[in-house]
């Protein structure tokens, strides 16, 4: 993997069957605004975020326990001279047993500080992953998106 990729990770003492599970509940995490499944490989999802933000993914791959990809079909930032700039790149989860439980590490391959959305977008992951993500799996309860900002990035677009 790029390592100028964007990559967070975290560990909870939950099993991987768990993490995987959360995971592949994408509107308990990121956005109750995702149409279409994010459980079926092959199948793609849509994500929007008021007119700031719309993507196309594409589940690419699903490993139970162990690995999540995704790939961005097509993507619209209305923030950046680029509006496509998520467009082609893939999104990977990796979920890893270790002696504390199990490892969740996320890349965005492609989401690179040369983006101008590499800021936003990797505070807006952070919140996402760091946060909510790991909150579900801990607790079963994530602080997915319900059409407001969640941080400070987020509301400085909608402004």
């Amino acid at each position: 993997m790029n390592d100028l990729s964007y990559t967070t990770r975290f560990t909870v003492p939950q099993s991987p069957a768990e993490a995987y599970a959360a995971i592949i509940n994408v509107r308990g995490w990121w956005s109750e605004n995702i149409n279409g499944p994010t459980d079926k490989a092959g199948e793609a999802f849509d994500y929007r975020f008021r007119d700031v933000h719309r993507c196309r993914i594409e589940v690419t791959g699903l490993v139970p326990a162990s690995k999540v990809t995704w790939h961005v079909l097509d993507n619209y930032f209305n923030f950046t001279a680029d509006k496509s700039e998520w467009t082609g790149t893939d999104i990977v989860f990796d979920i890893s047993s270790t002696p504390e439980g199990t490892q969740v590490t996320f890349t965005h391959i492609g989401l690179v500080p040369d983006y101008e959305c590499f800021d936003i977008c990797s505070d807006g992951w952070g919140t996402y992953i760091r946060g909510s993500l790991q909150a579900l799996i801990i607790t079963g309860q994530g602080h997915p998106n319900v059409g407001e900002p969640l941080n400070d990035r987020e509301r400085s677009l909608t402004a």
